[in-house]
């Protein structure tokens, strides 16, 4: 591509300077013709109109005056002839005294009508510019003729002077036009490494398909902090118009966080970031070009799907764990009811087996019959299990009634909002442990078309100015991700609800969510 850029520019340059030398030549040229007549038809004037001239005609011999003053005035004006002749072209005076006494070679009529004119014509000296004047008497008519000429070789040998320096800026034009076309293309060479053009057509198709094939978003930022790139992906992921280049990342409407890592100078390696709809894990690399920054590769992975799924393996395996426990418990039990029966204490062996298969049935019957909700349900059992091994009283309140939602809200986003909620308070509970017995207490229930969850916990409650939905944000330092809450604050938003946050002997978080505005 490169060497016939090269080739294509010197052609160019060559014909560019080859019609603009033509054209100074012909320019030239015409400047040389016109300022040859300009001198004769001037210096014929003069002489025409000097009183030597009329002097002499009135004698009976005018060339013995004539032919010294014409050279004379021939030698200073650095023309090549000038004669004087009567009206019948005979002439006074010429360079050559032996052409004195014979007849002018050249037109005179337009002269003896008393109009000066010039013309090119062959004389005794060859082609030359001639002007040819009338002398005047002193009634008014023509009484003879003045011819000056400057032969054309003459003329020609002025243009070649001038033809040097042209040549000489041609050949500078050209030499500079081909050493800028060669650097040009030598630029152009390293630019696309060489790459010929139809690889380089290839190559962008092949990017083409690649980029909007892909179904992770890439997003390239330039170091101005405007989109550069963005594939369909990346729209989709971030819910960005159709044509988001060179829109200012500030501008886009996102999170300012996650505008910060779009823009970031260093590095960012999996993080995960929220928006309305999605989870998203972001990876950011600068890009340079030698040492120079161009700009930032940022790469998005969706990980909602992956968190809906995380939050459902956690329910079970929360669920698994309170078989487990209630496994162990029993195993327990039981050796407890085989040792009675082995020292004859049947009586008491059987109350202790009825004893305990009844409070776990009423626990089971207590969760079973307030919820409905079969995921809820068991996320609950789990919970209860869990608090029950940290040391934690979790309570659901006389008032839970949830009924079944029959689709209305997405089982994942209610496993996201009382999951995150309970697994807070629970480490709350536990670290406010020192000050008070840990204690958590949930609510749910369903009335007056509208889903009502509060988790209230024992904790040191939440600082009023604290942005407890933002991502990042934790109290458990360095150990925490700081996801939970901004989970659930995207799931109730997505379910068109509201949450609030009061503090009432700890943290109480309340979600509302309308029934009859989700799926």
């Amino acid at each position: 591509m490169a060497r016939q850029l090269l080739a294509l520019q010197l052609v160019l340059v060559g014909v560019l300077v080859g019609v603009g030398t033509a054209l100074a030549y012909a320019d030239a040229q015409r400047a040389v013709d016109a300022n040859a007549r300009d001198k004769v038809l001037a210096v014929a004037s003069t002489v025409a109109d000097s009183p030597a001239v009329t002097d002499a005609l009135a004698t009976s011999l005018p060339s013995r005056d004539l032919q010294p003053f014409t050279e004379r005035v021939r030698a200073d004006t650095e023309v090549d002839f000038i004669t004087i002749m009567d009206r019948d072209g005979v002439r006074f005076t010429h360079p050559d005294p032996a052409q004195i006494g014979r007849h002018f070679i050249g037109n005179t009529e337009p002269a003896l009508e008393g109009r000066p004119f010039t013309e090119t014509y062959a004389g005794t000296l060859g082609p030359s510019v001639r002007a040819v004047v009338p002398v005047f008497g002193e009634d008014g008519d023509v009484v003879a003729l003045v011819a000056v000429g400057i032969t054309v070789e003459a003329i020609s040998a002025e243009l070649n002077e001038r033809l040097l320096p042209l040549a000489a800026v041609a050949a500078g034009v050209l030499a500079v036009g081909v050493t800028g076309s060669y650097f040009v293309s030598a630029r152009l060479s390293r630019q696309t490494r060489g790459v010929a053009p139809g690889e380089l057509r290839d190559m962008f198709e092949y990017y083409q398909a690649i980029l909007h094939s892909v179904r992770e978003g890439l997003v390239l930022v330039g170091r101005d902090g405007r989109i550069a790139l963005c594939n369909s992906a990346a729209r989709d992921l971030l819910g960005l118009p159709d044509s988001p280049r060179g829109t200012p990342v500030a501008d886009l409407g996102l999170a300012a966080d996650l505008a910060a890592t779009f823009t970031s100078p260093e590095p960012r390696s999996d993080e995960l970031h929220l928006t309305d709809t999605r989870l998203l894990l972001v990876n950011t690399v600068p890009v340079r070009s030698g040492d120079r920054r161009m700009g930032n590769a940022v790469t998005l992975r969706d990980h909602t799907e992956l968190q809906n799924l995380t939050g459902e393996l956690d329910t079970v395996r929360g669920f698994a764990e309170s078989l487990r426990s209630q496994a162990h418990e029993s195993a327990n039990r039981l050796h407890a009811v085989i040792s009675l029966i082995e020292l004859g204490r049947t009586d008491r062996a059987v109350a202790l087996a009825t004893a305990e298969l009844e409070v776990a049935q009423q626990l089971t019957d207590r969760v079973v019959g307030a919820v409905s909700e079969p995921v809820l349900a068991a996320l609950l059992l789990g919970k209860l299990s869990e608090a029950s091994e940290r040391g934690v009283d979790l309570e659901l309140t006389a008032d839970t009634a949830m009924q079944e939602t029959d689709g209305e809200v997405d089982a994942r986003d209610l496993i996201t909002i009382l999951g995150n909620l309970i697994d807070n308070a629970l480490d709350a509970a536990v670290e406010g442990a020192a000050e008070r017995a840990p204690k958590v207490a949930v609510t749910i229930r369903t009335d007056a078309g509208e889903l009502f969850v509060r988790v209230a916990d024992s904790g040191a409650g939440i600082a009023d100015e604290a942005d407890i939905f933002r991502r990042g944000w934790s109290t458990k330092g360095e150990t925490g991700r700081g996801l939970g809450l901004a989970l659930v604050g995207q799931a109730v938003r997505r379910l068109g609800g509201a949450i609030e946050v009061a503090n009432d002997e700890g943290a109480v978080f309340t979600v509302r969510v309308p029934l009859s505005s989700v799926r």
